[in-house]
């Protein structure tokens, strides 16, 4: 692998050419651009804001910068995984006459997303500037703990960039690949704490015995679940969390076991899915 490695750096102005291409190509004859990046979460987390706060009746303090600091990660990881599982099948043409390193073409997908969600992320900063000036500036939306972001954001990129490999690759031999990610994608948005909150589901179990322990273990055990709870407690002032049957209740305090775990599998899909590619790449000419 350190030779991949090695190899991959002196290809390195190519994968920066490439993501640039990346970057022109998504909003090319835009008018709007990289707003556009940004404008569609918006859209959506105004919607969720208005279904849970004005028809369901949650009453959760800042719950709109809640859905977005986590919705925005989320959208990065899926954009992420789905645009790096076409990327060497589309290439193949290239890929069975130039020599490069093949890492390159879902390495560019990610790094492109990666720089959007980076984009986003002052947006959403200056979002929450914007709601702190119309609420009058009683309380300040940022605090010591966004000095995690910088953690959060390496783990969520080696997560992201460990599923590309793996589903870039396979997608070459196995089209069916990117309809399973777009499905299992779909259910996780569901199956992860965006519009709801991790609270959510420590209520909704707590007192259930020993299965409803085993049913949250489980579902903190997911990485992109853990992560979208580590991204609201460090991006947003912690307050009590509305639970639909019980009311108002206190944050439940980070669980720093589960997102240790959800680093050691963020890291280590890394490092098997780069295995992985590498050892089915130069396969890929063989494909018809």
């Amino acid at each position: 692998m350190r030779a991949e490695l090695a190899e991959l750096w002196r290809f390195r102005e190519l994968l920066g050419a490439m993501v640039e291409r990346e970057l022109r190509i998504r909003y090319k004859n835009s008018v709007l651009g990289f707003f556009w990046s940004f404008l569609n979460p918006l859209v959506t987390v105004l919607v969720m804001w208005f279904v849970f706060r004005t028809l369901l009746r949650n009453e959760t303090d800042n719950y709109s910068a809640y859905v977005l600091s986590a919705y925005i990660p989320f959208m990065f990881f899926n954009l992420a995984v789905l645009d790096s599982a076409q990327s060497v099948l589309v290439s193949l043409p290239i890929v069975k006459k130039v020599y490069f390193p093949r890492e390159i073409l879902p390495l560019a997908s990610v790094l492109a997303n990666f720089v959007h969600l980076l984009l986003a992320f002052l947006v959403f900063f200056l979002y929450l500037l914007v709601v702190w000036a119309v609420t009058g500036f009683q309380v300040t939306p940022f605090t010591w703990r966004i000095v995690a972001l910088p953690i959060l954001l390496v783990v969520t990129f080696a997560l992201a960039l460990g599923v590309s490999f793996l589903v870039s690759a396979l997608n070459v031999f196995y089209e069916d690949v990117k309809y399973v990610m777009s499905v299992v994608l779909y259910l996780a948005f569901f199956l992860t704490p965006i519009m709801y909150f991790s609270e959510n589901v420590y209520y909704a179990f707590s007192g259930k015995g020993w299965w409803g322990e085993v049913v949250y273990t489980l579902y903190h055990l997911n990485p992109v679940a853990m992560l979208a709870t580590a991204y609201k407690k460090a991006l947003v002032s912690p307050g009590p969390i509305d639970i639909s049957g019980i009311g108002k209740v206190p944050p439940v305090p980070f669980e720093w076991g589960y997102f240790a775990v959800a680093c050691v599998v963020s890291f280590g899909l890394l490092v098997g899915g780069y295995a992985v590619f590498n050892r089915l790449k130069w396969r890929f000419v063989e494909r018809p």
